[in-house]
């Protein structure tokens, strides 16, 4: 991985994943700095990482190769607009914000600013995000790898060729963690209904959920094929199943997901004035 700096805009859960991985894969902390107007945060991110810490957006950017704008949607217009006096040498920027365009962004970082948009999820906090990545027309070949590493130090990478589909992917996958946390939810809560103890019932759902992703991860057949080989005909398995499939499973899947893309795309008009 090039040895770019990097400047992290915001300490928060996501900028401390990104950190942790890059880190552990060997990115020198000599290259890595965080600001974060909370001393605390600083200090946390210092005493964990051995990482450069500052308090003003500005004086962090300034040298920086590649900042990551890792703050709330909702001050990323105020954040921006305070770092562009800063940006004249034009880093590249990488907004991991949902429902902020490139173009708001580019208006308010500055119109020669190569940008990229990025959607992690949270299990990025233990190394097994997915992310995909939008880059706008002004980003070079080397700043594209470098995001990708960036972003690889913690999970998957997939680049995309619109911008329309980060709203995408932020209903599958940004999302997506909470929709397997409710099935955990849903599954263990049927264990205990069941008579089994709680723990009993959350330890075999979990590593259930484990074992069954690393199955699909690893198959060479899809995940409609695995499961047929895992359903006996007339069995229990069967049984369950087809109460799902009754019950519309699916189809409520596929309405959440659409749910969540709608919203995105509402926030996008929302947050990008």
């Amino acid at each position: 991985m090039s040895e770019a700096k990097l400047v992290f805009i915001g300490g928060g859960n996501m900028a401390t994943s990104l950190i942790g991985g890059l880190i552990e894969k060997g990115y020198p902390t000599s290259h890595i700095a965080a600001c974060d107007p909370v001393v605390d945060s600083g200090k946390r991110l210092k005493a964990d990482f051995g990482i450069t810490t500052h308090t003003e957006n500005t004086t962090a950017a300034a040298e920086a190769d590649i900042i990551i704008l890792a703050v709330k949607p909702q001050i990323m217009k105020a954040v921006a607009k305070d770092l562009a006096p800063a940006l004249t040498h034009k880093p590249l920027v990488i907004s991991i914000a949902a429902g902020i365009t490139a173009a708001a962004l580019q208006s308010w970082l500055g119109e020669e600013v190569p940008i990229i948009r990025c959607m992690p999820n949270t299990p990025a906090l233990v190394q097994s995000g997915a992310s995909g990545l939008f880059a706008t027309n002004l980003v070079n070949p080397m700043q594209r790898q470098r995001a990708g590493d960036i972003l690889a130090a913690v999970g998957t990478v997939s680049w995309l060729d619109s911008e329309d589909d980060i709203d995408k992917v932020t209903a599958l996958s940004g999302s997506g963690p909470a929709y397997f946390f409710l099935v955990i939810e849903a599954m263990t809560e049927a264990g205990i209904k069941l008579g089994l103890n709680p723990e009993t019932a959350r330890q075999l759902t979990l590593q259930t959920a484990l074992g069954a992703a690393r199955m699909a991860e690893a198959s060479d057949v899809d995940a409609a094929e695995l499961r047929k080989r895992v359903t006996s005909p007339a069995g229990t398995t069967e049984k369950a199943i087809n109460r799902l499939l009754e019950n519309k499973l699916p189809e409520h899947f596929e309405q959440a997901i659409a749910a969540a893309y709608h919203r995105a795309k509402e926030m996008a008009d929302e947050l990008s004035i």
